[in-house]
């Protein structure tokens, strides 16, 4: 497969320091921050240091605009041909619609085919919660986000150490990715940055949960992070030898595969050992 992103570092826009050493970080994608890092009187700042940042941007580092939902067109300025494309916060399908035709015309400036620059919608608010399907399937949408910080405002909700109030949230968004066929969702940042046991719980929590990448928003927290969106030797392992006792049951003809330890596999648990290899593959 493609290399699929396991992590998303966020880099405040209006920081031209920050911008020039990010691409060595280690993260797998860059987020160039307009919105939450940016404080309204420097907007315009940052959107001149990003278009300054991407036009000399270094060679095979993949990078992203987060936009302001409400300044999205002025923040589109900022894109050229080599930028993947767009987060989107406070994502509702309305603005969906708007930033996709918004899009098309940065196409046509750029000289770019149509429908080339992806978009990753934030599932932020309660309309976007309750409109996840909606926004899995809508053009350009390569992968979904959450922010819980956003949400937990407008729900009021009061979050125990572990989010256990938002499963059902995350649910809902690992769900309606899988409906719709696109890549599992990035989970939200870890806010505690100086506690890496805390990283991995709650990393490991996502990936659980069904999630396979996560934002950052330190570099700190990108080796960790990694290290849980990719299957460790014993987990492709593992998937290798319930594939390869698929694999005997089928030549043989029996219809029945059994592991090391005697036990029935099923279609699902042989799917579950394709999706391990495919995301270590990715990682080659």
């Amino acid at each position: 497969m493609s290399h699929v992103a396991r992590s998303y570092l966020y880099v405040p826009g209006d920081r031209d320091e920050l911008l020039g050493k990010a691409a060595g970080r280690g993260a797998d994608a860059l987020v160039l921050d307009l919105e939450d890092a940016v404080a309204l009187p420097a907007k315009q700042q940052a959107r001149d240091t990003v278009a300054g940042y991407l036009r000399a941007a270094p060679a095979g580092a993949t990078h992203w605009v987060r936009v302001n939902s409400d300044q999205f067109e002025r923040d589109l300025t900022v894109l050229d041909a080599s930028t993947a494309g767009v987060w989107v916060p406070k994502a509702e399908p309305e603005l969906l619609h708007e930033v996709d035709r918004a899009l098309l015309a940065t196409e046509a400036r750029l000289g770019l085919p149509e429908r080339t620059l992806r978009v990753v919608p934030l599932v932020e608010t309660a309309r976007g919660v309750l409109s996840c399907a909606q926004l899995a399937a809508a053009p350009r949408v390569l992968r979904l986000g959450i922010g819980e910080a956003d949400l937990a405002g407008e729900l009021g909700l009061q979050p125990d150490a572990d989010r256990t109030e938002f499963a059902a949230i995350r649910s809902q968004v690992v769900v309606a990715s899988a409906a719709a066929r696109i890549i599992p969702p990035v989970g939200p940042v870890e806010t505690t940055l100086r506690d890496l046991d805390r990283l991995d719980r709650t990393s490991r929590a996502l990936l659980r949960q069904g999630f396979r990448a996560r934002t950052a928003v330190h570099p700190g927290q990108l080796a960790t992070i990694n290290a849980v969106f990719t299957p460790d030797a014993g987990e492709v392992a593992t998937a290798r030898r319930v594939l390869d006792a698929m694999a005997r049951a089928e030549r043989d003809g029996s219809g029945v595969a059994v592991d090391d330890d005697g036990r029935l596999l099923d279609r699902a648990v042989v799917r579950g050992a394709a999706e391990v290899l495919s995301r270590a593959d990715g990682q080659r």
